[in-house]
């Protein structure tokens, strides 16, 4: 029992002398302040989610309108084409008849009708055509238009995933991971790269790696960058009045990795950090190798939609 409260009593000063309470309030306010950034930025990305789905009903409906003109257009030339057929052998015959003797004035002005109320449909039929046309031009290049925008957000995703690979290659796989999912670059970094047990301080091994993605990412000035602190189910042992539960320890580190990546050149107006506690695993919190894997940090890399947004709203 002795030992015990020695050790205890070892860890509560060895704190104190890491994280003095002046810098626990610092972090207090930036934990507030990171969870009303985090709200508005939920529920912008919410939106901009939603807003993606939108378009993609949009697109889909757009294909789907576009088969059904295209075979209006293609019935509505082939009913021109009989009209004309029909007209030039009226006229033909009215050409014929006006040779003829007078008894067949008669049937003559019947023809002269029939021949008027068939230029007049093939107009209208001209119009309606020409309409159609237009129409259908119109919107394959609407269609051609949104596809190229999705394919080159695509493509923007990817080339992103790549730079930031390559900028995090000299590290182990199973430290980090970079994958695209739903749209977006996904970088996890392990516990055991950034920090130690409990703590929110950036070891030098992360913060070399969190250097270099800050490099490449600088002069991305199109993208939103989300940092999110994650934990195991296993509740922290020495707790302060700043420092109570695992949402504390996911939202303090959230700040560490935000602050570096700004000093290493990130706008902050760009980066958000958040703590999602134990509440997001990756895996079942039921054995060592599987409490590692839920004990990280993501940091979720999302590019500019307002091109995609422009073009919803245009339509």
């Amino acid at each position: 029992m002795q030992r015990i409260l020695l050790f205890f009593t070892f860890s509560i000063l060895t704190l104190s002398c890491i994280v003095p309470k002046k810098k626990f309030d610092d972090m207090l306010a930036q934990k507030i302040k990171a969870e009303s950034e985090l709200a508005d930025k939920s529920k912008k990305l919410d939106e901009a989610n939603s807003s993606l789905e939108k378009l993609n009903e949009s697109l889909k409906k757009l294909k789907q309108d576009s088969v059904s003109i295209a075979t209006n257009l293609q019935s509505s030339s082939k009913k021109l084409a009989d009209l004309n057929n029909e007209y030039e052998k009226l006229n033909a015959n009215y050409k014929m008849s006006l040779n003829k003797s007078g008894k067949l004035n008669q049937d003559l002005a019947q023809q002269r009708d029939q021949l008027l109320a068939i230029q007049n449909n093939l107009e209208k039929t001209r119009q309606q055509n020409d309409s159609l046309s237009n129409s259908l031009s119109e919107r394959e290049k609407k269609v051609k238009e949104l596809e190229q925008v999705l394919s080159n957000k695509d493509k923007a995703v990817q080339d992103l995933k790549n730079r930031i690979s390559g900028a995090l290659l000299n590290f182990k796989e199973n430290d980090l991971t970079v994958k695209v999912k739903n749209g977006k670059v996904y970088v996890s970094l392990a516990e055991q790269l950034l920090f130690g047990s409990g703590s929110i301080v950036v070891d030098k091994k992360g913060e070399g790696a969190l250097q270099q993605l800050a490099k490449a990412l600088k002069d991305q000035k199109d993208i939103h960058v989300m940092i999110e602190g994650h934990t195991d189910n296993v509740q922290i042992s020495q707790k302060t009045k700043y420092f109570q539960d695992n949402w504390d320890l996911s939202v303090l580190r959230a700040t560490s990795i935000t602050k570096i990546l700004i000093k290493g050149g990130m706008s902050p107006s760009q980066v958000t950090a958040a703590g999602k506690g134990e509440f997001s695993p990756v895996a079942a919190n039921d054995n060592a190798a599987n409490k590692q894997k839920n004990r990280r940090t993501e940091i979720i890399v999302t590019p500019n939609l307002d091109q995609l947004f422009k073009i919803l709203d245009a339509n």
